[in-house]
């Protein structure tokens, strides 16, 4: 027998809950923003409209269907199956913490504060979820992602993007290296490089772009493409400047092999969740073969 399907609702918490969780008390938690011109109205009034959203989601799964909640900090540990059908609530980047976590599970995003979020990958309201449910496996956009992967088997996936540097994205040290150039390699001594999606190219990767005034197209999100940045590259005797933005077609990926003491490659700002490498370790960054089927 197949089993029935689960809906899996992932959340987080909210500002509102994080704050009294650190002071005690809503009184306390009042005070101190009020010591620094905020009203804790305006922010508990966000916590209800997301605990709401979550409530009316909740309500809308099927009676048939299985259930599961997960938070935000507790996605590393839980275990998605193939028969899941996951329903983001919360704000965009919630979406991309979820998809490093999945095999193809269609995804759903419900917004719980529209005009506050961009609406970029949640894109529905939650009054939409019954609808939105029962159609989940059918009508969804297959968006691109990026993985790097490690000599060492090490191996980052990302819905946004991939950022390879230091820790405290100082300088890095290290050598850069293209497939689909004529095998060209370039010694360079950076604050680390970025490769991103045509998701990520709403976010971190377009203000790289813009500031840069780049005329690299920048990719749709379902397109097999990235789009790279190397940030703040210092020529020296020694290190060079010349490959410093680029595309990555499906099948080409870009190598960096580590000249300093630790490097890092961290996905969609997650730096808590990285890579480590060492000096001589080399990392191939390109697309993803897993994608991100997310309800259009």
């Amino acid at each position: 027998m197949s089993l029935a399907p689960r809906a899996v609702l992932v959340h987080r918490t909210t500002e509102y809950e994080e704050l009294v969780a650190r002071h005690g008390t809503h009184g306390q938690a009042a005070f101190f923003l009020a010591s620094r011109g905020r009203d804790i109205e305006e922010v508990a009034e966000r916590h209800r409209r997301a605990r709401g959203a979550l409530a009316e989601v909740t309500s809308a799964v099927p009676l048939t269907w299985r259930q599961a909640q997960v938070e935000r900090a507790d996605l590393d540990r839980f275990l998605f199956a193939p028969e899941d059908v996951v329903v983001v609530v919360g704000q965009d980047g919630l979406v991309a913490n979820a998809a490093k976590y999945l095999t193809g599970q269609p995804v759903i995003g419900i917004d719980t504060d529209p005009g506050r979020n961009p609406g970029v990958l949640v894109r529905h309201r939650p009054q939409d979820a019954a609808k939105l449910l029962s159609a989940a496996a059918t009508t969804v956009d297959e968006l691109t992602m990026v993985e790097a992967v490690a000599d060492d088997t090490q191996r980052l996936v990302a819905l946004n993007e991939i950022y390879l540097g230091t820790p405290g994205h100082q300088t890095a040290r290290y050598r850069l290296g293209l497939d689909d150039d004529g095998g060209a390699v370039e010694a360079q001594a950076s604050s680390g490089v970025l490769v991103g999606t045509g998701t990520g190219a709403t976010g971190w990767l377009r203000s790289v772009w813009q500031e840069r005034g780049s005329r690299l197209p920048l990719p749709s999100p379902t397109e097999d493409r990235l789009v790279w940045f190397v940030r703040e590259a210092w020529p020296s005797p020694a290190t060079g400047t010349t490959l410093v933005a680029g595309e990555l077609a499906a099948s080409a990926s870009l190598t960096v092999t580590v000249e300093s003491d630790r490097l890092i490659a961290f996905g969609d700002g997650i730096e808590t969740d990285a890579l480590q490498l060492t000096w001589g370790q080399t990392v191939r960054v390109g697309v993803c073969g897993q994608r991100l089927r997310l309800a259009g």
